[in-house]
Order: structure tokens, then C-alpha cells, then sequence
């Protein structure tokens, strides 16, 4: 088993971070020749998937995820703590923390489109984030 930490630095809420090299270098990193990749975002407000990283996907996931939790309604973890992320929240747990990959011949194992996306979703944005990256195999 091989374990790294990737910390990634986002600006804004929304940012949409293409992780697929740093988990690629993990991999290589590893020598598992054939196993499974295992991310896991340690936020409440982050979340991790898989997406064509072009400029009108990227676009259509942020407006979808904002017709899901919009930040035109009221959230009641907002009025408990005063933050106004209750939407962030929201959209992390739509989405999910985690993301579990193939590894094959050494490789990454993504299509051709795919690639590992970590997504801002706090309205505190502006930090960096960890990933924990879990490689297994053989």
C-alpha cells in the first residue's frame, strides 16, 4: 500500500482543479503495477469526480450544481452557524468526498476525456485543500 497527501490551493468557489497528473505521479510513485486508486477530499465543503476538463462541461456542471443548491434560498446550517456556506455543504454531499480509480500496467486508467477533478464548492474559498491518496495493489 502507498499513501501520499495531495494539497491542492483553490481561489474562488467553483474552481474545478485537474488533479489527474498529481494522482498520476502518486501512481508512478506507488510501483503497483495493478490495483486501485482511492482519493478522499478531508472537507465538508470540497468533493472529487471525474469530468472532461473543457470550458463547456465545466460550465454546465457549475450551473447544474447551482440549480440543485441555490444561493437564493435558506439554509438552516447557515442560521445555526453564520457562515453562509449551508449551499457549500450541500453540493459536497451531492457530489461526494471520494473516488476510486483503476491502476493498470503502472497507469493511471482514466478514458481519454476523464480527468480527476477536485471541486471548490466553499463560498470561504481561497485555501488549500488535501487529498488523501490511497494506492493498493500489487
Amino acid at each position: 500500500m502507498y499513501r501520499k497527501e495531495l494539497n491542492v490551493t483553490s481561489r474562488s468557489e467553483g474552481d474545478i482543479i485537474d488533479i489527474t497528473e498529481e494522482v498520476r505521479r502518486a501512481v508512478k510513485e506507488s510501483r503497483i503495477k495493478e490495483g486501485l486508486v482511492h482519493l478522499f477530499a478531508r472537507h465538508s465543503t470540497a468533493a472529487l469526480t471525474t469530468i472532461e476538463y473543457e470550458p463547456g462541461v465545466l460550465a454546465d456542471l457549475k450551473r447544474a450544481l447551482s440549480v440543485l443548491a441555490p444561493d437564493t434560498i435558506p439554509y438552516a446550517h447557515n442560521t445555526r452557524w453564520g457562515d453562509g456556506n449551508g449551499r457549500s455543504h450541500v453540493k459536497a454531499a451531492l457530489v461526494g468526498p471520494t473516488l476510486t480509480l483503476p491502476v493498470g500496467n503502472g497507469e493511471l486508467l482514466c478514458g481519454t476525456w476523464q480527468q480527476v477533478v477536485l471541486l471548490e464548492l466553499d463560498v470561504n474559498a481561497g485555501r488549500t485543500r488535501s487529498v488523501t491518496c490511497t494506492i493498493t495493489g500489487e
